[in-house]
């Protein structure tokens, strides 16, 4: 009913407002009165009171009156009429949400899906990327324009193929003009509230009637002030707690404003001018404050809400959509104000976050929706484009908050480009925003200088230019007239941009001191990058109309004329070499400026270029005189930027600073090289094409300042003169190389852009093998950041796929090596060496030719096809004499090899190209004649190339060079002979060559037989040491056979008298009882890794020690995400069969003296105090350190203590045997038990008659208190001072680890916890053997093996150190699990105890009931085997009782029924007489195969145990792999003293047993089991594994999108962490999850992982793709996530976005990381490589 009357009253008050003869009035009015009682009516908001009330007062009547009836019937009217739907998705993402780019279908990156539209449409089967958005894009799912195939998922398909049009608006023409008035009237107000200034009054129809004195203290966030920095002023201002400033300070942070005072107009100015003053204290600007009256802060709360409220309307109905752009779009009435849209753009920078978010999204889902209302919505944006640019560079907010972010939805849109250049002049508007926000960086030359710019204001600056980019990204298929003449206009104003730069930043070359402040450098390269692919794309765009290119080259060609950059300061002079004279104006690099931006010339190169690759070039005379250019002019000022990277390299600029060498750097990078280094080459080789080639070489040696040198005109003896010199000449000749040789250009040759990048990647294949990502980053991005590889990569190389670790790599296929080219242009100094290496090793490993030739280059097209005159021009002749003559006739200080290497390489292209056109053509047609002039030139003096070439072969110290210079020669006579055409010359070069062919031959020969003989060699003397080594051996073999084998586990040497005795005992693999094997103790002698002594290990002697880690785990647990145990009446001395948390002790296996190790241990105190972040590494209060040798985190040291020997005298075992039965044992421990509770004078007095009880009985009245000393005592073994204190310190630890206590060496639960520890370890151990599919003994590794004695030899010597009273009370609660004792009360059933636990501390504390009080005694040998024989015996029954009791779900087995059967049916019909709710219907047989299955892990850790414990080598069995669970079940039986059949354990002893099965079973507990009450353990237990994880990694991101916050109903970005032990998706890094851990607040992981993992945590960051490994609440590290991409390799944090896809093995060897228990020790390792600068805070994760 109160629904039904909450409807009629908005009715009612709709209608009134339809009524009414100014409605837009009467709604303002209703909205004056409701307003302020709805909003701001408390100091603190109320934000869901707050909804309730104006759905129901303000929202409900206004949909009312918008539809004119009730809101569900309009909106269902509207949803059944035309027009409901749309094809556009348009989900606005939220930062952090992934999104979806087509990489085979996107019109450009930007074009992208949503998760939901990406999962449903045909491009999840394509090349794809994927990524994490910043916020405030749309998804373009439906935009036909912005996709090539699939624009639409399954969802938004409408079956349209022709772009979105704008439809007639089809509402009916009440609801129209209904929806125009309402919009129009709350779009006023929401714009009037929202663009709200301090000093504003209300319009008439909100100005309340009676005002209060009630005014709020706004504050607003900054991006100038930091978290703490607002919290100190708010505490020092309005005089709040540092709880609330840290509240007030999160939602400012959050929202972007907040009310921090509520008051009169006094109090709030107080406030106000507190927080100003307090905050420019700290900083120099102040925070922005304000003060608005009540009315108007509520009045805002509703603008905000009802912006919610239009995107909810507008999506009913593509009509009501249509209608609320008209009125966004229309100006007010009188044209005194924007529209709404426009007011609101221009208030955006003084808007706070959250109006600006709701002002955005209601943009997208209404004008960016609808075609016609985009498309005016983008001309009202690109009017008031430079507006909004200039306030979003004066703001301090991030761009994705910013109404200028909307640049890219449309800007991208190719048609809306297009108009956009045609009608609004968008790219002349762009670029003059660019000039005007960069016009104070003009100098007086008109040119940029960057000189002390603020680099936060350039960043924003420089983002503009991804708008200039977004404009060009698409090519125009069809160029209209109007299309030419804006685009030439905004190519003009482009032009000027680029003057500015040309020449801007001028260096000199600095004499005599270091330059003293480093100029700036980076914001002119910077700009450069931005403008890198937009002078592309401008070359595209040009290149795709002939006109439009003919004009643009036209009007750079001006532009370049008009620029006054550097010009020369003195008049031409003639230079003369070869008698060729050219005329030249002076210029020196090394003593004038020079710039290295030259953008407006390269751009001219670009362009020539296109002009010759579309044929254009023939139509310039046209447009301009050809004759006209100065091609010196053009060739000069790149000259000059070439020759200064040469000098830079020759160390010329050592004084200029480390700018210089970073713009040279950067000048050659691939980031820029193709729009600089790459361009000059090409004017170079452009001008080369059109001048003369003497004149062109005689420029290039002016400019390198090497005319005088060559000319043979200047010399010096400054060593330091000719090393420049030398290197200078290097690297002209360098360049030569390149001018002439490097042809991969579209236009300079006839190659494609794929043959380019074909060239590229077999050039840095030839480095070494690389990654896909390196090999990405190695090549040059176009405009949609594609590098072409993927088609090209397989043709070339072959793909090597990663193992457990690393990446994939790619290996260059033999047949591309011959397009290998020394000097490749694009080798940096140390690849084009490494290169060189890598290709000189490949041929010497394939005996392949070792001259490194030049390929032949493809043939310049015609326009360029004069370059190759240079090869034989007489300069060239010249300056290659002049060099070699230097080699032959000077000493080594005059050149060096690198120079003749070139010089060679050089020579071998003209041989090449004079051979290829030889070949082409008739000797008589061919002008190029390099060797004819090498021969002839310098003959007459014997100085000829030719000459000095044969004599160069003869030189030793030019060796490396041989096989070059000689096929170098036979070149020559192979085009002597093609020139002369005449029979007898011709055979008589070849046989000249074949001769030289022969001794080349016979020399590689001579080399092979050689090494052959070297390996033979080798292999005689290792023979001889082998045999050496086998005499050696067999002298000594007495030594050898004492030596202890490092590869297995217990193999016992034995020293017995008789050799047919030691062969008998030797075969004995029984580890307990009496027929238990011999055991000698190893003599063991170790070496500490710190002092490099040794030392043998004994007990009496110093103690050695090994590194251990003590750690909480949970790997075994079967109750995974439950409570972990705390200490009890029960616990630790009993675990619980689930085992929720056990501590495990291991090992790197490093040994050190123990006196060392304190020594080592107190030095890194000491020391690593002092480090930083170092608390990050190793907590120094919980005992922790890095191992000295590996590195491994430790936290104590296991003390060494020898196996002590267990020789048994069979014969007597045999006697004791007969008296000593099972039943007896039990007897006799019953009744020491009893002895030790009274006093020695009750003992004494109740010792008179000794008869045995009746069998089956517990009676131990007549059983004397010490009989259990009549089977044999001896001695305690002794142990030295120092070992007892180890075993103290180890004790200590393991205590505190294990139950999180203080240290305590008192307390009684220390025994307990080393012999957990065990057990624990023992557990882990077999299930992790079990785990990797590895045999129980042989398999483990010397450090786990050695660390698994050391723990069990340790938890056996411990209870030495402990109260023998409280080790006495144990072995009785423990004892009274399984046999009735007076004494204890209360016990546990075997449901609730870990049986190996429970085996593990009764074996190692029964020695304690040897002692006396006067006398310290211990069980013999024969003693403790029938202690340990009837012990396992007990516990195993016992544990096959607990298998028997969970057989409740077990499937029936069938199978023939045998003894065993019988005998577990017998067995299990005794328990089921016991137990009441125990299935009955279960087979022997089943029962068999359910205790084998069951009690196999309990047996294999007994095996592992005893091993350790008695030194005993185990059958043969046990140490294959491949043994079947019923050999190896049988093995361990044998290994045990088990009866095979284990059935037969109840039948040996039914008198005894029966009365113990039915006191187990009649326990309360097992009810509870059966009855379902309690969990029961299932055996055998299940092995835990990390969870099932997809193998496409999109699902993961798909599971993370829908991942909802538990504790935040907010959608600001969320961090999804996967747990991989338990599955759950924790909320990571945020407040909203945080709980309180030891009285701190934590993360939600570090919170899950204390309970989850026992403080172990390992976690997958589903958005980052990296997991993160957790130790503690400090200590953490991330580590590569398990996902490869199709080329073997990781992506964290999606930077390259390519798909990804699980790979096991690696999944697998983390899994192995945390059953190993070894992520504590790799998280230490990683920080210890990491060298941590900046803490993070883990706790916080």
């Amino acid at each position: 009913m109160a629904e039904e009357e909450k409807l009629s009253n908005a009715l009612d008050l709709s209608k009134r407002w339809q009524e009414a003869s100014d409605s837009g009035t009467s709604i303002l009015r209703h909205l004056m009165e409701q307003v302020p009682q709805i909003y701001c009516q408390d100091a603190e908001p109320q934000p869901q009171q707050e909804e309730v009330l104006a759905q129901e007062r303000l929202l409900l009547p206004l949909e009312c009156f918008l539809f004119g009836e009730e809101p569900h019937v309009g909106v269902e009217k509207l949803q059944q009429g035309k027009g409901t739907g749309s094809q556009l998705c348009g989900r606005v993402f939220k930062e952090g949400e992934t999104v979806y780019s087509c990489r085979d279908c996107a019109i450009d990156p930007s074009c992208v899906f949503c998760m939901d539209c990406f999962q449903n449409s045909i491009h999840k089967g394509h090349r794809y990327k994927m990524h994490a958005s910043l916020g405030g894009g749309f998804c373009d799912c439906g935009d036909l324009e912005a996709w090539k195939t699939g624009p639409c998922c399954s969802q938004h398909d409408v079956g349209t193929s022709v772009p979105m049009e704008t439809e007639e608006c089809v509402l009916e023409t009440d609801l129209q003009q209904r929806a125009h008035l309402l919009f129009q009237v709350l779009l006023h107000y929401c714009t009037d509230m929202l663009v709200w200034e301090e000093n504003y009054e209300l319009s008439s129809e909100l100005q309340p009637r009676l005002k209060q004195n009630m005014y709020y203290c706004v504050l607003y966030n900054d991006e100038h002030h930091s978290y703490d920095h607002v919290i100190y002023t708010l505490q020092r201002s309005i005089n709040c707690n540092q709880n609330e400033a840290q509240t007030h300070t999160a939602l400012i942070d959050k929202e972007g404003r907040r009310a921090v005072k509520r008051g009169t107009l006094r109090t709030c100015q107080q406030a106000k001018d507190l927080i100003r003053s307090n905050s420019e204290h700290i900083s120099l600007q102040p925070l922005r404050v304000e003060i608005l009256h009540i009315a108007v802060m509520a009045h805002q709360s509703l603008a905000l809400r009802l912006g919610v409220w239009f995107q909810k309307v507008i999506g009913y109905s593509v009509g009501l959509r249509q209608v609320f752009c008209q009125v966004a779009l229309q100006p007010t009435a009188d044209g005194d104000k924007p529209s709404p849209i426009c007011r609101l753009m221009l208030h955006d920078a003084r808007l706070y976050k959250g109006a600006r978010k709701v002002i955005h999204e209601l943009i997208f889902c209404s004008l960016l929706m609808e075609t016609e209302y985009k498309r005016q919505f983008a001309i009202e944006f690109t009017k008031l484009y430079q507006q909004l640019q200039k306030d979003f560079i004066s703001d301090d907010h991030e761009r994705n908050i910013s109404i200028t972010a909307l640049s890219v939805q449309i800007f991208t849109v190719p048609t809306l480009a297009r108009q956009l250049i045609e009608d609004g002049n968008v790219i002349a508007v762009i670029i003059n925003t660019v000039m005007e926000m960069l016009r104070e960086h003009l100098d007086s030359n008109n040119r940029f200088h960057f000189q002390g710019y603020n680099s936060d204001k350039f960043f924003r600056v420089q983002v503009i230019f991804h708008d200039l980019r977004y404009i060009l990204i698409s090519k125009p298929s069809v160029w209209t007239d109007e299309l030419r003449t804006h685009f030439l206009n905004g190519f003009k104003v482009f032009l000027d941009l680029l003057k500015c730069m040309q020449g801007m930043e001028e260096v000199k070359r600095q004499f005599g001191q270091h330059i003293e402040v480093e100029p700036e450098w980076e914001a002119g390269f910077s700009t450069q990058i931005q403008l890198h692919h937009i002078l592309s794309m401008f070359q595209d765009w040009c290149s795709s109309d002939e006109m439009v290119l003919l004009m643009a080259f036209k009007e750079c060609q001006r532009a370049f004329t008009s620029c006054t950059n550097q010009p020369f300061h003195s008049e031409p002079e003639d230079a003369y070499m070869c008698k060729h004279i050219l005329s030249h104006r002076p210029y020196k690099v090394t003593q004038e400026p020079v710039s290295i931006h030259l953008p407006i010339s390269r751009l001219l190169a670009g362009l020539y270029v296109h002009l010759c690759r579309t044929g254009a070039l023939s139509r310039l005379p046209q447009y301009m005189d050809p004759e006209s250019f100065d091609f010196t002019l053009w060739a000069e000022h790149p000259l000059r930027c070439i020759v200064l990277a040469g000098q830079v390299s020759a160390e010329m600029w050592r004084r200029n600073g480390l700018s210089l060498v970073s713009q040279v750097y950067y000048y050659q990078d691939v980031k820029c090289r193709e729009e600089m280094f790459d361009k000059d080459i090409i004017i170079l080789q452009i001008t080369a094409s059109k001048m003369d080639p003497n004149h062109f070489l005689m420029l290039i040696l002016l400019r390198f300042e090497l005319f005088e040198v060559f000319n043979g005109n200047c010399s010096s003896k400054d060593q330091e003169v000719l090393r420049q010199w030398n290197k200078l000449t290097e690297e002209m000749l360098y360049l030569l190389i390149v001018i002439t040789g490097e042809r991969y250009v579209p236009g300079i040759s006839n190659v494609t852009r794929e043959d380019v990048t074909v060239r590229e990647v077999i050039h840095l294949l030839c480095i070494q093998p690389m990654a896909h990502s390196s090999l990405v980053k190695s090549l040059p991005e176009n405009e949609n950041h594609e590098t072409g590889l993927e088609t090209v990569i397989s043709k070339v190389a072959t793909f090597k796929k990663p193992g457990i670790s690393g990446h994939g790599l790619y290996e260059i296929k033999k047949e591309c090596l011959q397009e290998y080219n020394p000097f490749f242009y694009h080798y940096t100094k140390s690849q084009l060496s490494k290169a060189e290496d890598t290709q000189k090793k490949r041929r010497m490993q394939e005996g392949s030719d070792k001259v490194m030739r030049p390929p032949m280059p493809p043939p310049f097209t015609e326009p360029f096809s004069s370059v190759v005159r240079l090869l034989s021009c007489d300069v060239f002749i010249h300056m290659l004499r002049h060099i070699l003559q230097r080699a032959v006739e000077e000493s080594a200080l005059f050149w060096t090899e690198a120079m003749i290497y070139r010089t060679l390489h050089l020579i071998a292209q003209a041989l090449m190209e004079e051979n290829l056109q030889v070949e082409a053509g008739s000797v008589e047609d061919v002008t190029f004649d390099f060797s004819l002039k090498a021969r002839k030139m310098g003959s007459e003096h014997g100085k000829s190339l030719f000459h000095f070439l044969t004599k160069m072969k003869a030189m030793p110290i030019l060796e490396a060079q041989t096989d070059m210079i000689t096929w170098i020669l036979q070149m020559f006579d192979t085009l002597k002979c093609l020139h002369e055409n005449s029979s007898p010359a011709p055979s008589q070069s070849v046989e000249q060559s074949k001769q030289e062919e022969n001794t080349h031959d016979k020399e590689k020969a001579e080399r092979k037989r050689k090494a052959e003989a070297a390996k033979r060699h080798r292999q005689k003397v290792m023979a001889q040491m082998s045999a050496m080594q086998k005499n050696f051996i067999e002298t000594h073999k007495m030594l050898y056979d004492n030596m202890p084998d490092s590869g297995g586990q217990g193999n016992p040497s034995m020293e017995l008298t008789s050799a047919s005795e030691s062969m008998e005992l030797s075969k004995r693999h029984v580890a307990l009882g009496p027929q238990q094997g011999v055991s000698v103790a190893e003599r063991e002698s170790l070496t500490c890794i710190l002092c490099q002594e040794e030392q043998d290990v004994m007990a009496e002697g110093p103690a050695m020690v090994l590194t251990a880690c003590v750690q909480r785990s949970t790997v075994l647990t079967q109750n995974c995400g439950g409570s972990l145990y705390t200490p009890d009446d029960h616990y630790p001395l009993f675990m619980p069969p689930e085992l929720a948390v056990g501590t495990h002790t291991g090992s790197c296996g490093h040994v050190m003296h123990a006196t060392c190790w304190q020594k080592y241990f107190e030095a890194v105190q000491n020391t690593i105090r002092n480090r930083l972040h170092a608390e990050m590494i190793i907590d120094l209060e919980n005992g922790e350190y890095l191992c000295p040798l590996c590195k491994s985190l430790c936290n104590t040291v296991i003390p060494l203590i020898p196996l002590e020997p267990a020789n048994l005298n069979y014969e007597s075992a045999q006697m004791v045997g007969q008296h000593l039965t099972f039943q007896r044992w039990i007897q006799i421990i019953l009744a020491r038990i009893k002895g030790l509770t009274v006093t020695t004078q009750e003992a004494e007095m109740s010792s008179g008659g000794s008869t045995l009880p009746e069998v089956g009985t517990f009676e131990v009245g007549q059983v004397e208190f010490r009989s259990i000393l009549s089977f044999g005592v001896r001695e305690p073994r002794k142990f030295s001072d120092s070992i007892l204190q180890m075993v103290q310190v180890c004790a200590t630890t393991i205590h505190r680890v294990g139950l999180q206590a203080p240290p305590n060496e008192q307390c009684p639960h220390v025994p307990v916890m080393s012999w957990n520890t065990c057990a624990y370890t023992i557990q882990a151990t077999e299930n992790m053997l079990q785990e990797e599919g590895k045999a129980l003994f042989g398999s483990l590794q010397n450090r786990q093996l050695a660390g698994l004695k050391a723990v069990v030899q340790f938890s056996a010597t411990q209870r030495v150190m402990s109260s023998q009273a409280a080790v006495q009370k144990h072995f009785t609660n423990m004892l009274a699990v399984l046999v009735p004792i007076p004494d204890v009360k209360e016990s546990l059933s075997i449901l609730e105890v870990d049986c190996f636990h429970l085996l593990v501390g009764l074996v190692l504390s029964v020695p304690s009931l040897y002692q006396e009080e006067s006398v310290d005694l211990q069980p013999t040998a024969i003693s403790s085997a029938y202690n340990h024989l009837h012990l396992l015996h007990l516990v195993t029954m016992a544990h096959m009782l607990q298998i028997m009791l969970s057989l409740q779900d077990s499937v029936e087995v069938e199978g023939t029924k045998g003894e065993e059967a019988e005998s577990a049916a017998f067995v299990y019909s005794t328990v089921a007489q016991y137990t009441s709710g125990l299935k009955t219907d279960i087979s022997g047989c089943s029962v068999v195969e359910s205790v084998r299955k069951g009690i196999l892990p309990f047996l294999r850790c007994v095996a592992l145990l005893f091993n350790c414990l008695t030194g005993v080598q185990p059958p043969e069995k046990l140490l294959d792999k491949a043994v079947t669970s019923e050999d190896e079940l049988e093995a361990l039986c044998c290994y045990l003293a088990l009866p095979t059949n284990l059935f037969q354990l109840f039948h040996n002893h039914l008198d005894m047993v029966e009365p113990l099965m039915k006191r187990w079973c009649e326990a309360p507990a097992i009810l509870k089991a059966l009855n379902g009450q309690l969990q029961a353990i299932r055996y055998p237990r299940k092995r835990n594994q990390l969870i099932d994880l997809p193998e496409d990694y999109s699902v993961l991101l798909n599971h993370a999108s829908h991942f909802k916050c538990p504790v935040s109903s907010d959608e600001d970005r969320k961090h999804p962490t996967l747990c991989l032990f338990c599955g759950a998706m924790l909320c990571s890094q945020s407040t909203c999850c945080q709980k309180q851990l030891d009285g701190e607040y934590v993360g939600a992981c570090t919170a899950h992982a204390a309970t989850c993992g026992a403080g172990v945590g390992l976690f997958l960051r589903v958005r980052e793709c990296e997991i993160v490994l957790m130790a503690s609440k400090t200590r953490g590290s991330t580590y590569p996530a398990p996902y490869l991409d199709d080329y073997g390799e990781t992506d964290p944090q999606l930077g390259r976005g390519n798909p990804l896809h699980l790979c096991p093995e690696r999944y697998t060897k983390l899994r192995y990381l945390w059953l190993q228990h070894c992520i504590p020790e790799e998280i230490a390792r990683s920080l210890e490589v990491l060298n941590v600068m900046f803490a993070f805070e883990w706790h916080t994760l």
